[in-house]
């Protein structure tokens, strides 16, 4: 049945900019609390600060952390005081938005010696994949999640197609599509929904650290049936869309916000 996201909670991990800021403001707009884990340089915390003031300019509550996703002592702390703070609730929408890793080839090239190393392979995978697994038991052991949440990763159509100097983290969205079912279906008892979200080409800034990026924009904003890109707030809109009800039912899914992009 629909219910509403009103007077919940949602955690966004990668909640300073791109689409895990869109999403903190979407789910305002609709009288969600949000707690935000981010993790930078000075930059990032007046990012971060602006969308705190943005925030609270939309009448909710947030408890943001500047924070490393990736170690086990910020989820414990993060799941502390979201449990201080949410009581028997729990949250209500889990968004994993972590972009944070290397963009290397496998094999050296003439003019680019240098090939991801062993430490940045398993560090992108880690962060960009497993992290969602050892969130989502921590929450859920910490009676954080439960009938009604919502789980939603982050994919890029990199998951299936071959990029240049995108093998690690192609590597880490297939692994992270994978825990996607693994996860929905152990979760499927209590009530949880888990599912990817394959945004279309976006102009966020990890995007833009991607070699090419210019050109494959062009491309894809070319080539999109809606002639133009994704926008950060089009993925947005689909978590608070697919979050306004209690069923679990759909789960385990990768669902394309692409505007069609990937048909053609």
């Amino acid at each position: 049945m629909l219910s509403s996201v009103k007077g919940s909670w949602c955690l966004v991990l990668g909640a300073s900019s791109g689409m895990g800021r869109a999403t903190a403001l979407a789910m305002a707009r609709e009288g969600a609390h949000v707690c935000g884990v981010y993790f930078g340089t000075s930059a990032q915390q007046e990012e971060a600060d602006a969308l705190v003031e943005e925030l609270h300019g939309l009448g909710v509550r947030t408890s943001f952390h500047n924070l490393n996703a990736a170690k086990p002592q910020t989820r414990a702390e993060v799941a502390g005081r979201l449990a201080e703070l949410t009581g028997p609730q729990g949250i209500r929408v889990l968004l994993h938005s972590l972009a944070f890793g290397s963009l290397l080839p496998f094999i050296p090239r003439d003019g680019q010696p240098d090939v991801i190393t062993p430490r940045q392979m398993d560090m992108t995978v880690d962060v960009m994949g497993h992290s969602l697994v050892y969130w989502v038991r921590d929450l859920y052991t910490a009676g954080l999640l439960g009938r009604g949440s919502k789980v939603f990763a982050l994919t890029s159509r990199g998951d299936e197609r071959v990029m240049p100097n995108y093998g690690a983290v192609s590597a880490a969205k297939s692994a992270l599509v994978s825990h996607v079912r693994q996860l929905a279906v152990e979760l499927a008892p209590s009530g949880v929904a888990v599912n990817a979200l394959r945004a279309g080409l976006t102009m966020t800034p990890a995007l833009i650290r991607i070699p090419g990026s210019d050109v494959l924009a062009e491309r894809a904003g070319g080539s999109n049936p809606h002639g133009r890109l994704t926008t950060t707030e089009d993925v947005a809109e689909a978590v608070v869309m697919l979050s306004a009800s209690d069923s679990s039912w759909i789960t385990g899914n990768v669902i394309d916000v692409d505007g069609g992009e990937g048909l053609v």
